[in-house]
């Protein structure tokens, strides 16, 4: 799969293509039904798949800190869309200039000049263009004029609701992992490198893998029985903590993931965690003596969990 990171640099060799375009946070059901209706066409036509994207999301760049947290970061977003076997990903930089840019001049800069696409295939609700102007009509207006299809996916519904990545989010948010896994059509789960911390969870007697989530937190927070996906392909147990850590005074959310069974370094290695059950809430402490008392606890009730659970 080919990443593209913005328009300017989109080639001639890019033009000719069968898109898609959305936010795609958490690729979930919902999306991946919208990537199997391109990646079909993309076959029938023999030209490449492409999902566009934003990064930031345009929620992100227009509320800030007061987005919603997002299920997925950029690049585990991208590792999603490669499995998904789209040829290529084009992520557009939700900048000022996008933001003013006209529906016209979106379909001009973009589907026509900058992609040349044979069909475009958005969802139910698509918006485009400064202050949300151009809709579906005016793609198959601009379509007939231009040589271009566009279809318009009907709702992906499971249980009567949406699937959509606000549905996930709010069931992650209830610690309901199993309407999480049912939505996204796999465990929910974070990717990201394991990083030098503290070494706060050794002096404890407890290490842990460390994962920033930089600046979009988890839409989890407390400790939670997970499963890890090693790079080998094994699969450790573990108890995770994702939140700020307000005992020793955080200022950045992480993960930290106490791996049971496991004796080694993990430095800078690509790490899944899959979060399996909710086992208590973030909570300070008044030392780092109740902490480790209570993280021990933690341990005992993961390894129960997962003793009922194997």
């Amino acid at each position: 799969m080919e990443l593209i990171r913005g328009l300017h640099n989109l080639r001639d060799k890019h033009r000719g293509c069968v898109a898609t375009i959305g936010n795609f946070d958490g690729v979930h059901l919902g999306h991946r039904r919208v990537l199997e209706q391109v990646k079909a066409k993309a076959a029938e036509l023999g030209l490449p798949s492409v999902a566009i994207t934003f990064e930031p999301q345009p929620r992100e760049f227009f509320a800030g800190d007061k987005a919603p947290p997002r299920l997925t970061r950029f690049d585990e977003k991208v590792r999603l869309l490669k499995a998904e076997n789209i040829d290529r990903v084009l992520c557009l930089t939700f900048n000022k200039r996008l933001q003013s840019m006209s529906a016209e001049e979106f379909i001009d800069e973009l589907l026509l000049k900058g992609l040349a696409v044979q069909h475009f295939v958005v969802g139910d609700d698509f918006r485009f263009g400064c202050d949300r102007a151009g809709d579906y009509n005016m793609l198959c207006e601009s379509g007939a004029r231009h040589g271009f299809s566009v279809v318009n996916t009907a709702t992906f519904l499971m249980d009567g609701d949406r699937v959509s990545s606000t549905r996930i989010r709010a069931a992650l948010e209830q610690n309901d992992f199993t309407l999480a896994e049912r939505l996204l059509g796999r465990r929910y789960t974070v990717t990201g490198r394991v990083l030098h911390g503290q070494k706060l969870g050794r002096q404890l007697g407890v290490p842990t893998a460390n994962i920033r989530m930089h600046r979009f937190p988890c839409p989890m927070r407390g400790v939670y029985a997970v499963r890890v996906a090693m790079p080998d392909g094994s699969f450790e147990n573990a108890v995770c903590n994702v939140g700020m850590r307000p005992t020793v005074n955080g200022v950045q959310p992480v993960l930290e993931a106490h791996l049971l069974d496991f004796k080694g370094h993990l430095y800078g290695q690509l790490l899944s965690v899959e979060f399996l059950e909710f086992i208590r809430p973030e909570q300070k402490f008044d030392g780092l003596e109740q902490l480790k008392e209570q993280i021990f606890a933690d341990i005992d009730q993961v390894r129960a969990y997962f003793a009922q659970n194997t």
